[in-house]
């Protein structure tokens, strides 16, 4: 029997319109009313999925989530946090310098919030996506030691793929870096990611990885889709996610989601 689902949000547990279906919302409240713990693990930080863990109810002292691509796991009550791993100032200043050599915008997260150096139309996407401010800083003021907690190189999908083909490839090897949409390239602790952020807390929950399924859409996703005991792909993923999947469910916007909590979860 599967004990949790994490389950991803933009193109997978969102529609479109950036909404979760009643269909959807009432799989997960039967998949919780039968025990399963149901966790969103996002690219996302906190503040940008404070209104979905509301809206599904996933606000108590036993839900956890999984913000900036599992950088950071915590209650979604209390705020406590139960692993953390980030950048620094000094990572932060190394990626911004490669940026300029390969020309794309870049903004990051700090305590402070998402911060840019330039303002482009993705840092306002990022802002409008999460409901938070995005400010312009110089990064020079920011100290080696400042607690970064992800750095996104983002641009027009063409010009990000031209520059992800200059990135050097010992880059791969300091940082764990995932597309999380054609426009967003995110550079997270080489110990982050969602498939060790599932990991983690299901270590902390004391539950088996074959007793996980986690669903999503995109690279961001594909780690914790090879971790979990049935990793799912959305009709809408990446095609290098669904070849990495376990099973294929329906696009974001025909209730996917849903139908897998229906198969596996209440049709048991």
């Amino acid at each position: 029997m599967y004990k949790l689902i994490a389950v991803d949000m933009d193109g997978t547990l969102l529609r479109k319109d950036k909404t979760i279906s009643s269909f959807t919302q009432k799989a997960i409240c039967k998949a919780r009313h039968k025990g399963v713990r149901v966790v969103l693990a996002s690219g996302r930080p906190i503040e940008g999925l404070q209104k979905y863990l509301e809206e599904l109810n996933l606000v108590s002292e036993q839900d956890y989530v999984l913000s900036f691509n599992g950088s950071i796991i915590q209650n979604t009550a209390t705020r406590e946090v139960i692993k953390k791993n980030i950048l620094t100032g000094k990572d932060l200043h190394e990626l911004y310098a490669l940026s300029q050599q390969i020309g794309l915008n870049i903004h990051a997260f700090s305590n402070a919030g998402c911060i840019t150096p330039k303002m482009s139309k993705y840092s306002e996407l990022e802002g409008t996506i999460n409901g938070i401010p995005v400010l312009e800083v110089d990064y020079s003021l920011i100290s080696q030691e400042e607690d970064i907690i992800k750095v996104m190189m983002i641009d027009e999908p063409s010009v990000l793929e031209e520059g992800m083909k200059k990135l050097p490839t010992d880059i791969y090897d300091k940082y764990t870096i995932v597309k999380s949409a054609p426009y967003f390239l995110e550079f997270i602790n080489k110990k982050a990611g969602k498939g060790a952020g599932v990991r983690a807390l299901a270590e902390y929950l004391g539950i088996k990885q074959e007793e996980i399924i986690c669903i999503g859409d995109a690279g961001n996703d594909l780690d914790m889709i090879q971790f979990a005991g049935l990793g799912v792909a959305m009709g809408n993923a990446f095609e290098e996610v669904k070849e990495a999947a376990d099973f294929v469910t329906a696009c974001n916007d025909e209730d996917g989601v849903a139908h897998v909590i229906e198969k596996f979860i209440l049709a048991v």
